[in-house]
């Protein structure tokens, strides 16, 4: 990546020393992803359960510099990505961390922004709930344990409001499910996660899709982008924005609808230490931190607040960090090379859904940063 840039500063100077009569830049010349393409043709080509798919690769410094759709999908298509809606949620938190004008720190207790008496231990942290380690059970476990745990659900279904859910969220224990004391154990999604979206609406003063426009996709100029509950209907999307259900009641931790080019604006802010061109939407410090590891697992992987870091296969800290969602769609952001990309599949039945974000995250990438590096 840093040859990418190289090259770039190197034809900008040329073309200011050539004759002052051509006033013609000439574009930079770009990896080749070729190879990038050939997977994803053959992926969707020869994986019944993907008709189609999409992906977008952002440098940090020229913006997005490939774009490839295939199958059924076009480059305008709106996906809803499930759990690729996590670093999203993060970041608008992170958002409002940010800013000045109110009372919000995401590391004090959101025992001091929510209004009812909870029965959660009264310590836990927003960053607690969007790391996984709050110790209020999690998504497994919710879903899991159907019979005992209904009065969680709903935060899956798209009726009533998010503030409404989280109340119910926050005041209904889970006595047959296992919790833990806040920070010390590790419970993948669920409930945490809407309650985060509580917070966020409580110390912001509006709705998660009104913040959500104030304060990332205006600044950042998204136009599709926005959060819905179709967790429940998801094999019945057509594409159709109207068609999105539960924006009163978003889902936090997988409820988002997007474009490429809109996630790719949200990987171009990443990249560039929080500045979405002019505009900044988050500090350095916050993007930075939304990488900082909460939790290590035996495997080399880690988990920060919506991204999960994958292993170097050394001692070295990884550079490399993704956010996969359960139907097939995954983004990652490469630190060392500093560029970011995002893969779109939409497996809405879930049973094989894994293939597609699991061969972007052991293949696809492993191509797209030899393709980087060779240039």
């Amino acid at each position: 990546m840093k040859q990418l840039f190289l090259a770039a500063i190197s034809l900008i100077f040329v073309a200011a020393c050539s004759d002052s009569n051509n006033n013609t830049t000439p574009a930079p010349v770009l990896p080749d992803f070729a190879e990038a393409d050939a997977w994803m043709a053959d992926f969707v080509s020869t994986e019944g359960a993907f008709p189609g798919g999409a992906y977008i690769i952002v440098d940090r410094n020229l913006g997005v510099i490939h774009k490839a759709v295939f199958g059924n999908q076009t480059g305008d298509s709106l996906v809803l990505l499930a759990s690729t809606s996590k670093v999203p949620t993060v970041t608008l938190l992170m958002a409002l961390h940010d800013d000045d004008s109110i009372d919000f720190d995401i590391n004090s207790p959101i025992a001091r922004h929510l209004p009812w008496l909870g029965v959660w231990d009264e310590n836990i942290t927003t960053r607690q709930l969007v790391s996984n380690r709050s110790g209020i059970p999690g998504l497994g476990q919710v879903l899991g344990n159907l019979d005992t745990s209904s009065t969680h659900l709903c935060q899956f279904l798209p009726a009533g409001t998010l503030y409404a859910c989280a109340e119910t969220l926050y005041t209904s224990p889970l006595p047959q499910l296992n919790s833990t004391p806040p920070g010390t154990a590790f419970d993948y999604g669920g409930s945490q996660w809407q309650l985060s979206g509580a917070v966020a609406e409580t110390v912001g003063g509006t709705s998660w899709n009104q913040l959500w426009d104030q304060y990332i996709a205006q600044p950042c100029e998204m136009t599709q982008s926005t959060y819905g509950n179709n967790l429940s209907l998801a094999a019945e999307w057509d594409g159709n924005p109207e068609s999105l259900q539960g924006q009163d009641n978003p889902n936090m931790e997988g409820g988002m609808m997007a474009t490429l080019d809109d996630y790719a604006k949200l990987l171009s802010m990443h990249l560039n230490e929080g500045l979405c061109g002019g505009n900044r939407v988050m500090s350095a410090d916050s993007v930075a931190y939304m990488r900082e590891l909460t939790t290590r697992f035996d495997d080399g992987r880690g988990y920060a607040m919506g991204w999960w870091s994958e292993s170097s296969g050394s001692d070295e800290e990884s550079t490399l960090f993704t956010d996969a969602g359960a139907w097939g769609s995954i983004s990652w952001i490469d630190t060392e090379r500093n560029y970011a990309g995002v893969v779109f599949f939409e497996e809405y039945t879930m049973q094989e859904a894994s293939k597609g974000s699991g061969g972007v995250r052991n293949q696809l990438i492993g191509i797209v940063a030899d393709a980087i590096d060779s240039y």
